[in-house]
């Protein structure tokens, strides 16, 4: 019975093959900048929203029209680029609270629903 099988250098998996080097940064570049630039080449993705804030917006007398859907989209967008997870959006009378990983609408609440409300778990906010 063999109990241990010692080798007394690394296998390689790939003969002749070169472990992967990080690259080097070209002259001017900042670390995370690929994901940065990955992120502007991707096309803009679409905000869902949750059941629970289609039930706010209803509920509330809250619509958004498809440029209002734009803005959003496009706050989301930004808040994404700067690492953002969480987030407060204030379009006009209507408070939003996104989950910009999800790109998910997670909640709405009008300008009455807002008077004294203390908002939590959020790690941004974007007004306009």
């Amino acid at each position: 019975m063999i109990d241990k099988i010692y080798f007394p250098e690394p296998i390689p998996i790939n003969p002749g093959q070169k472990p992967a080097q990080p690259r080097t940064p070209k002259p001017g570049e900042k670390k995370g900048d690929f994901a940065r630039i990955l992120d502007g080449k991707l096309p803009t993705q679409g905000v869902k929203f949750s059941s629970h804030a289609q039930e706010r917006l209803r509920a509330r007398g809250i619509s958004l029209s498809e440029n209002d859907l734009r803005k959003l989209e496009g706050a989301v967008d930004s808040v994404a680029q700067k690492g953002g997870r969480e987030s407060l959006i204030m379009m006009g009378d209507a408070a939003l609270v996104v989950s910009v990983t999800n790109r998910t609408v997670i909640t709405a609440m009008d300008r009455a629903s807002m008077q004294g409300n203390v908002f939590t778990n959020i790690d941004s906010a974007v007004v306009f």
